[in-house]
């Protein structure tokens, strides 16, 4: 069986953990979450960078440190995991969805600018398998109502977005950015994630919340509320180790993606699509059947998973979900785009271990499926 994703360990990664073993220095302080937030945070030309122990606390924290008013509105895509919308809810406020592209499965900006009404605050962009949203469009459209930005680049570690006439890196955008390390990401800490940001009040508060707002002089007495959303020092040395094959694993995914490229040509299938203003880094190899094709994505991955390969289907939009339709929650929603390519999509493996002749073999089953 091909795995959709695999990751690779090539580096530095076994030296830095013993030295965390040698040392002692397992827990949630060490040299490396240091030297892995300011190494991670430059990357992405950032100031700061906060370590925590999941892309979900992430967005949750990230959120937070932006101290929203209660019940004020989100504006962020169906077409998501369902971390982003329940940082919205944990926070007390309330997410407003909009529909995606259909080209590149981001946050449809045209339908963002339909949705502002009094009570926004805020406009989550999530930047989908390595694709960026147009940023260019959505920055001024958010400064021209005073609407701050949350940026989720989990699945965007080294994309670039043309802004202003200059390319800049995924995750240096807005008031906070959240990235996850989880074990398929471009680079990975096994678990764990990321906030970004330029502003030194939020990065204070960010790191305060992060460690269960501990006292300065007197340890536990609390001004303010935290959460135990530590990284652990083991974790940081792997993504130091990690970090500096950064380069490498990018060029890889697009050697990855060029392959399918050439070998998928022909097919009713929509292959990934980049606009000119995006450097993609590939985070998985994303397709969707054309409606010509007479089954649906899940009869697609069934039949792959017959022929040896593991495939992942795309998300369930937010606005179908059943947990949030309980709650009365987006009864009225329709987002055609979303439906769409949640019943016609699918990724194929896109791990950094895949080797060539996985993906010829990929490219075979896919044909052999669809011709």
């Amino acid at each position: 069986m091909i795995p959709v994703n695999e990751p690779l360990l090539p580096g530095r990664e076994l030296e830095y953990i013993n030295d965390c073993i040698t040392t002692g220095w397992i827990s949630s302080a060490g040299k490396y979450i240091d030297r892995f937030e300011r190494e991670w945070a430059a990357y992405c030309g950032r100031k700061y960078g906060v370590a925590v122990c999941n892309g979900t606390v992430a967005l949750e924290l990230a959120l937070s440190a932006l101290d929203i008013p209660a019940g004020r509105e989100v504006i962020l895509p169906s077409f998501t995991i369902v971390s982003c919308l329940e940082a919205v809810l944990r926070n007390s406020l309330i997410p407003v969805l909009v529909d995606c592209d259909p080209r590149t499965y981001c946050m449809d900006i045209a339908d963002v600018r339909r949705k502002i009404t009094p009570q926004t605050a805020a406009i989550m962009p999530v930047h989908i398998y390595g694709h960026p949203v147009n940023m260019a469009e959505l920055l001024p459209l958010a400064k021209a109502h005073n609407l701050r930005i949350i940026e989720d680049a989990a699945e965007a570690h080294g994309a670039e977005c043309l802004v202003d006439g200059k390319w800049k890196r995924c995750g240096s955008f807005g008031d906070v950015s959240a990235f996850s390390f989880y074990a398929n990401k471009n680079i990975t800490t096994g678990e764990g994630g990321m906030v970004l940001t330029d502003d030194p009040a939020i990065a204070a508060k960010l790191q305060a919340r992060r460690n269960l707002c501990f006292g300065g002089k007197e340890r536990f007495r609390h001004e303010d509320r935290g959460w135990n959303y530590r990284m652990t020092n083991l974790q940081a040395a792997m993504g130091c180790a990690q970090l500096e094959r950064i380069d490498a694993f990018i060029a890889r995914k697009l050697d990855m993606a060029a392959r399918y490229n050439t070998g998928l040509q022909n097919l009713p299938l929509q292959l990934p699509f980049i606009e000119p203003w995006a450097k993609t880094s590939v985070w998985m190899y994303a397709v969707v059947l054309e409606d010509s094709v007479p089954f649906d994505a899940n009869e697609f991955a069934g039949r792959l998973m017959a022929l040896g390969v593991q495939t992942r289907p795309f998300f369930k939009g937010m606005h179908e979900q059943p947990v949030y339709r309980q709650m009365g929650l987006f009864l009225d929603a329709s987002l055609p785009v979303t439906e769409r390519i949640y019943r016609r999509g699918l990724y194929l493996p896109s791990g950094q271990a895949i080797t060539d002749e996985q993906i010829e073999q990929v490219i075979t089953s896919v044909r052999s499926t669809l011709v």
